[in-house]
């Protein structure tokens, strides 16, 4: 059973830091997307960044660019975002996702429909 856990949410001021951690267990396979999607109250949820397993390819959401880094510890099976500079747009849940096995990722891995298992989430609140 493949289990999504994440972490590391919080309030913050505007122009501070928070990093997010992602713990997976259950993925039978060493080559999948993992990505974090963002979900404000009364909107979609939104990609943010992927990893691609198998070489830490990695790509942005535009409104993250600069500001949010995605990185793994394969030791920890853990995928991380380390989140600078964040904003008062920045406050929703933060979700991760894991997709099934992946020969690559690229830009339709921001896609949440590319995603099969999903964590619960965890809060992130950006105040000005």
């Amino acid at each position: 059973q493949v289990q999504l856990v994440e972490s590391g949410g919080g309030s913050v001021q505007a122009g501070g830091s928070l990093r997010l951690s992602c713990g997976a267990s259950g993925l039978t396979y060493s080559r999948y997307c993992m990505g974090w999607f963002r979900q404000a109250p009364g909107k979609e949820r939104e990609g943010v960044a992927y990893i691609y397993t198998g070489s830490g390819n990695t790509g942005y959401a535009d409104y993250v660019k600069g500001r949010f880094t995605i990185s793994q510890d394969h030791a920890k099976n853990t995928v991380y975002l380390q989140m600078n500079s964040l904003k008062p747009e920045d406050t929703a849940m933060y979700y991760c996702a894991a997709t099934q096995f992946r020969w690559a990722c690229g830009s339709a891995s921001l896609r949440a429909t590319e995603y099969a298992f999903w964590g619960q989430g965890t809060q992130v609140t950006v105040s000005s």
